[in-house]
């Protein structure tokens, strides 16, 4: 067997394509910044810019032709500017830079734009999730507590409670993406440089916000990837939970729910089945984004300052759990759209179970006046006689008000009469559509008050959409604005 090319460990070419036009980028602001600071001559800048520019229009072929050649990709770019006009211009390229502040800042500027695109799809979710709520004010189905019967609900509010929770998803990645877009470059090898360069102008340039000044924080921190990593792995965590409750409802035994086909498989000797492989695949690969972080913060956990080639192995661990997490919020989406609900089995599961026994112990509360705990302990001996009626396939309702008469006398000697409990307000308790409304309490699940939740999410998603795509467009700006030079410092070479 053929010995391990050495030469090959050190390589990261999966994560060099990944930070490639980022690269471009950054060379090109930074041979600006150059020119316009009088380091490099202007006919040295329009030479290099002008081969940048070929690279960029050849991109692919640049990547499968030149970039396997060499250690990484600032390497192999550098390599074919000096290749294509000679050391003498193309060597002053790397001027005041370091590969340390080079690729720290490809990093964040790549990164940025894969936080940018899940945001998007989070915020597609969160408006399929509103949407599906605002389907089915009125669909009632049973709430859970350790998977057990607890209280009736509606699937809007429980639509609701899954939106909320990527609402907030949604504030932590831009919150991330905040602390993302701050440029390092300009910090060099860890002790800035002695070139009289400007380092708001290319940060400017490149669109970032903001400059991290120091700069031997600046090219040794990744603590921005663990932050964003750790909102990937909330994220991943509230979609497994979304993913866990299809599965589960798209069965058999719940049968809630319809898988739609290009989100379901089948199997190859069973022909009745309706695989959820989507959904249990998104549960699957939120245990690989946890791997992502705890890798990252393995690696991070003990490096001294500055920097360490250990932080190469940083990046692959980021591109995984970023291209996870976008495509299960992608599949999520596309999922939860698509959803066909059995309302009428949501229904019928609603009044199963006694979940109107907390409604009856508040009525004895309201009605009665008692402790809520008699009235706890009231409804509780009767519990188990409802529950045996039901499994006899007898009405409760016909022996409510004597099983509850005989427990109260039991428990505090008292009848309902002498309460001043009649069996209207029993039976008005025990029904399922008003036991949800009288839930009127700021997000309980009463129509009025979802039908405001409903208002208020669709006003904040907006809100969010707005401030997600004030960003985009200052990046586009200030990249507009970077190509405006580049070709203008080309075009006055030949003015």
């Amino acid at each position: 067997m053929d010995s391990y090319n050495h030469h090959n460990y050190i390589h990261s070419l999966e994560a060099d394509r990944w930070l490639f036009h980022a690269d471009v980028l950054v060379d090109k602001a930074h041979v600006v910044m150059l020119a316009e600071r009088g380091i490099i001559r202007a006919d040295e800048a329009a030479a290099i810019l002008r081969c940048l520019q070929y690279i960029h229009l050849h991109s692919q072929s640049f990547l499968e032709d030149e970039l396997p050649n060499y250690e990484d990709v600032h390497t192999a770019i550098e390599s074919f500017v000096i290749r294509e006009i000679g050391e003498d211009a193309g060597g002053r390229m790397h001027t005041a830079r370091s590969r340390n502040d080079e690729v720290a800042t490809c990093i964040r500027i790549a990164l940025r734009e894969e936080l940018l695109r899940v945001m998007k799809e989070v915020n597609e979710l969160r408006h399929a999730l509103i949407a599906r709520a605002a389907e089915n004010v009125e669909t009632v189905m049973p709430g859970y507590t350790h998977l057990q019967h607890a209280q009736p609900t509606t699937l809007a509010h429980h639509c609701l409670a899954h939106a909320d929770a990527f609402a907030r998803d949604f504030a932590r990645l831009i919150t991330a993406y905040e602390h993302v877009n701050m440029s390092p470059l300009g910090a060099a090898a860890f002790a800035a440089t002695g070139f009289p360069i400007d380092r708001m102008r290319t940060a400017k340039l490149l669109g970032f916000d903001s400059l991290l000044e120091n700069s031997m924080d600046a090219v040794s921190t990744r603590d921005f990837v663990i932050e964003t990593v750790s909102c990937y792995a909330n994220l991943m965590t509230n979609l497994s939970r979304l993913a866990e409750e299809i599965i589960l409802w798209s069965s058999s035994e719940f049968n809630f729910l319809i898988l739609p086909d290009e989100y379901s498989t089948g199997s190859s000797i069973m022909p009745q089945k309706r695989n959820p492989d989507y959904a249990e695949l998104v549960r699957a690969r939120t245990g690989s984004v946890y791997g992502c972080l705890l890798s990252i913060l393995s690696i991070c956990k003990a490096l001294p300052y500055s920097y360490n080639r250990d932080l190469q192995e940083v990046t692959p661990h980021l591109m995984r759990a970023a291209r996870l997490s976008l495509a299960s919020t992608s599949v999520m989406r596309g999922c939860v759209a698509k959803l066909k609900f059995n309302t009428e089995r949501l229904a019928y599961e609603a009044a199963r179970g006694f979940t109107t026994a907390t409604e009856l112990a508040d009525t004895l509360v309201r009605e009665a006046g008692l402790p809520f705990r008699t009235a706890y302990r009231i409804v509780a001996s009767i519990a188990g006689s409802m529950l045996k009626l039901k499994g006899e396939g007898k009405e409760p309702e016909q022996d409510i008000v004597a099983l509850i008469e005989h427990s109260c006398m039991d428990i505090i000697g008292k009848r309902l009469s002498e309460l001043g409990l009649n069996p209207d307000k029993v039976r008005e308790a025990l029904d399922i559509s008003s036991n949800i409304d009288k839930r009127l309490v700021t997000g309980g699940p009463a129509r009025e008050e979802v039908m405001r939740m409903i208002r208020t999410r669709m006003e904040h998603l907006s809100h969010d959409n707005r401030r997600r795509d004030a960003k985009e467009s200052h990046i586009k700006l200030c990249l507009s604005e970077l190509e405006r030079e580049v070709e203008r410092k080309i075009q006055r070479l030949h003015t």
